[in-house]
């Protein structure tokens, strides 16, 4: 039998689209307290099903695919810019497919507006009434608002009418941040993504015996499976090692590993592949908040799935890939010398070279280092940076790396940098290695 907690998610995502949802109603509806009802629509934003919007209220809304991430809901808008909704409130759960931006002569402005786009102005009237009829949605940059007339038609159309006190470039610097991070995300393998589902998962029970595993090794050709009570839930992992030499009638809930280590869909694969290299694991069960089996994740399917990773461009930019794009040899002969310039972008605000951008030269320096010597993946175990000297805006550093271990599973890296021949920093850098 499901649990409250998914009885009420079932609930939110049973409801219709643009419906509005309160822990109060929620509570009510289902006998259960206002704790867990709150609790269990915080889990459904999480997972995209609602937005909660300020002044507004819990809206259901269209759960967005991953391909579909860079698009916007209009409850997305008002919450990135704290806007408010003058009206149209029932529109709010809608998809944008365009932003555009009323900095023109009307008759040239009302050419690019279409339906479902999203026209950023400001106080003018005129404009706010014609995007509406013409299927569009407004944002009033400027604290401004708008007059009863477009109230009424916005709500008549279903269309929201949402004032900020932004201005117009900060608006569309604060909307193309939210964007560019969710690019950033959509690039980010999950469990989710690469998890054998549970049709396809081969699994046992805990009243299953030994001849049980023997069989099934047989015909699947599998030595690892995960064991499961009545209801589903993951009770522990059996192995080769766990029934080597045991009765054929014995319980495999008796020679099971109990209490195995699982991961959620959500998690990242860089996660998952850190977990099983350190803990030696070949197949770990992915589960949900309840601990019921979703299926399975090995540890070929992580490693494959990082190696795509690394073949695909990111549309979003992140730190590292700033910090590394500037890396470069520094010439001939310098098989583990390396330079990078300090850009604006990489400095404190005393315009130093940061903390964080420090570790990720020392990072990449050791990566491209060991990958000289093993290849497949690594994940880093422990830097110890020494930090001797600051490093101002627009100076070239030289990185120098010297290996000094690498083993099968772990490597060691001695990282030096200097500036002006002159020493600024020294690092040991210590890592796991993911054979291919």
């Amino acid at each position: 039998m499901a649990t409250k907690h998914e009885q009420i998610l079932q609930y939110i995502t049973d409801l219709g689209v643009g419906e509005k949802i309160s822990v109060r109603r929620i509570a009510k509806d289902l006998q259960v307290s206002e704790g867990t009802a709150y609790r269990a629509i915080k889990e459904a934003e999480n997972q995209g099903l609602v937005s909660t919007i300020e002044r507004v209220g819990t809206i259901r809304i269209e759960k967005k695919k991953k391909d579909n991430i860079e698009k916007l809901t209009y409850a997305e808008v008002v919450n990135i810019v704290d806007g408010q909704v003058l009206g149209g409130r029932d529109g709010l759960h809608k998809t944008l497919n365009r932003f555009v931006i009323g900095a023109m002569k009307l008759e040239a402005m009302m050419r690019y507006v279409e339906p479902g786009n999203l026209l950023i102005v400001g106080n003018r009237y005129q404009v706010h009434k014609l995007a509406l009829e013409s299927g569009a949605a407004v944002l009033i940059t400027g604290g401004f608002d708008t007059n009863e007339d477009v109230i009424a038609l916005a709500d008549e159309l279903d269309l929201p009418v949402i004032s900020t006190s932004y201005d117009t470039f900060t608006v569309a610097t604060m909307i193309n941040r939210a964007i560019y991070d969710q690019l950033i995300k959509k690039e980010i393998v999950l469990v989710n993504d690469i998890l054998i589902p549970l049709q396809d998962t081969y699994f046992m029970t805990t009243e299953n015996t030994v001849e049980k595993w023997h069989e099934m090794n047989q015909r699947t050709g599998h030595s690892r499976y995960p064991v499961i009570d009545s209801d589903m839930k993951v009770q522990g992992m059996v192995a080769a090692k766990d029934v080597l030499g045991a009765n054929m009638q014995t319980s495999i809930e008796k020679v099971m590993t109990k209490s195995p280590i699982t991961v959620s869909e959500r998690t990242s694969v860089a996660s998952v592949a850190h977990v099983m290299v350190w803990e030696g694991i070949e197949l770990l069960p992915v589960i949900d908040d309840q601990r019921h089996l979703l299926g399975v994740i090995s540890r070929q399917d992580v490693l494959k799935a990082l190696q795509m990773t690394q073949r695909q461009p990111h549309v979003g930019e992140t730190l590292d890939d700033l910090v590394t794009g500037r890396f470069s040899d520094a010439g001939p002969g310098s098989e583990y010398h390396y330079q990078c310039e300090v850009t604006p972008q990489m400095t404190n605000h005393l315009g130093m070279i940061s903390y964080g951008v420090l570790t990720t030269l020392v990072t990449e320096t050791g990566s491209r280092l060991l990958k000289q010597y093993k290849k497949g993946d690594l994940v880093v175990e422990n830097i110890t940076l020494y930090f001797i000297k600051p490093v101002q805006i627009e100076s070239t550093i030289d990185m120098k790396g010297k290996l000094l271990e690498v083993g099968r599973k772990h490597g060691k890296v001695d990282v030096e940098l200097y500036h002006e021949g002159e020493i600024v920093g020294k690092a040991l850098l210590m890592a796991q290695l993911l054979d291919r």
